[in-house]
């Protein structure tokens, strides 16, 4: 009996040794001699990141096993409500930067050790995430965001924030700003010489109307919820559905779209423009080929890019500036963090950087019990592709104490509904009153200055 005892030891003894051998055989940390990116896609690769996270999974051969098949196909469908690591993953091999977002979604699920998940790893072992594979993935996503993403605005201890201060300045042509100011206030750009883009985006208001949906020529009523201006040269792309993808491609659409400024054509604009003896004096100054679309929208977009509102007192807070913050805006601060907000609300303009699903945890369209819209497809009306279906770009955080209501759709009236929401429809998580508390006081803290003033809202008397 005893020697069968010592027997199985000893297989116990050598199956566990043979088992950490192999473990460490898989999970040998890539050579130093690489450069950085190229170890961390080794570790990502390793990891199976792309079986799950990739518009076209590759899928094991048990997936069309009975019970597993069905689990493994659903977290496959998950990790790609998340995000697809397609694009991180060509930017890597290339030496590229990595978009805002998927560094930090990458670097909070390393923090959070997330991923790669317990199910997966457990039959795949070569997947596990070692703690020197940990520190490789985290010093690159601190040194790629300082080379990258950094402005040099902040202090030292906060230049591996996802979040940035927003800059003072950006280069612009002074001439084009000065005409595009003018034409961004000029009513003649509508069909009846009743709204500029200044009607639903006034300068006074947060650079929002405070509507639900924007009214346009003829009293007639839009059908989104019209974003701020203000920052908005920190988006990637442009409009809810990113169908815009510069600032001067956003500007042409709104004179020419019958339910907002209605106007039949640009040379319908020109024509009463060229009336304005002065205005086209200035206007061939600056453009000596005339008027056309693009020299009007190029105009105007070089104004947009002035409309900057730098020193809110996050922002002085991350300069370096501690008092600028209470201890309960600072909870929120942690909050936001903590709850993975700064994995899409990132960078500058704290969001603007990707498309999010509308509902990652939970059916919001469902739970809002209204009629769909087209407009509620969000990118998906533009690309017609299932995944994109409720994607919508990021809204930016800022001065978002000003731009109520909330939702591409309008439906949230105050911060702390959309908060909550928020945490409910994208985390399945209710946050608790005090949390709320702090959110609040948090976002207070993201109301920058423009032209050196505090910006105000004087829909909101304040």
């Amino acid at each position: 009996m005893k020697r069968l005892v010592y027997i199985l030891a000893g297989l116990i003894i050598v199956a566990s040794f043979l088992i950490l051998l192999i473990f460490r055989l898989l999970n040998r940390v890539p050579s130093e001699e690489y450069a950085e990116n190229l170890r961390v896609q080794m570790i990502l690769d390793k990891g199976g990141c792309l079986v799950c996270h990739n518009m076209e999974p590759e899928f094991p051969f048990y997936s069309n096993f009975p019970v597993i098949g069905k689990m493994v196909r659903e977290d496959a469908a998950e990790a790609l409500v998340q995000i697809d690591l397609n694009e991180a993953m060509t930017a890597l091999k290339a030496n590229q930067p990595v978009g805002e977002v998927a560094l930090a979604k990458i670097e909070k699920s390393i923090l959070d050790r997330t991923m790669p998940l317990f199910n997966y790893y457990m039959i795949h072992w070569a997947s596990f995430t070692t703690e020197a594979e940990r520190e490789i993935i985290l010093n690159w996503a601190r040194n790629h965001r300082l080379a990258h993403y950094s402005n040099g605005l902040a202090a030292d201890e906060f230049l591996n924030e996802a979040v940035q201060p927003v800059e003072d300045y950006i280069p612009v042509d002074q001439a084009k700003v000065a005409l595009g100011d003018l034409l961004y206030h000029d009513t003649r750009l509508s069909l009846d010489n009743t709204l500029s883009c200044a009607s639903c985006h006034d300068l006074e208001t947060a650079g929002v109307d405070n509507e639900v949906f924007s009214p346009g020529v003829g009293g007639q009523i839009g059908t989104i919820n019209s974003p701020t201006v203000f920052n908005s040269v920190y988006n990637f792309v442009q409009f809810w559905d990113g169908r815009a993808p510069t600032l001067a491609t956003q500007a042409a659409q709104p004179p020419l779209n019958p339910v907002e400024m209605a106007s039949i054509s640009f040379e319908q604009i020109i024509d009463k423009l060229k009336q304005d003896k002065e205005l086209s004096r200035q206007f061939h100054k600056v453009y000596p080929e005339g008027y056309s679309e693009a020299t009007i929208t190029d105009a105007i977009a070089e104004f947009e890019k002035t409309l900057l509102t730098p020193n809110s007192r996050l922002d002085r807070y991350l300069k370096g500036e501690a008092s600028a913050m209470s201890e309960l805006e600072l909870k929120g601060y942690a909050l936001f963090k903590d709850y993975e907000c700064a994995t899409c609300h990132v960078g500058v303009y704290m969001g603007g950087q990707s498309y999010e699903k509308m509902g990652m945890a939970r059916d919001y369209f469902a739970d809002r019990n209204t009629e769909l819209s087209l407009d509620d497809m969000g990118r998906f009306k533009e690309t017609g592709i299932e995944r994109d279906r409720h994607r919508f770009k990021v809204p930016g955080l800022r001065n978002i104490a000003l731009t109520e209501p909330y939702f591409h759709d309008g439906t949230r009236k105050n911060l702390r509904d959309a908060t909550a929401d928020m945490a409910l429809y994208q985390l399945d998580i209710s946050l608790e009153e005090e949390e709320l508390d702090a959110f609040e006081a948090f976002y207070e803290t993201l109301t920058g200055e423009y032209q050196g003033k505090l910006l105000m809202n004087k829909n909101l008397n304040r």
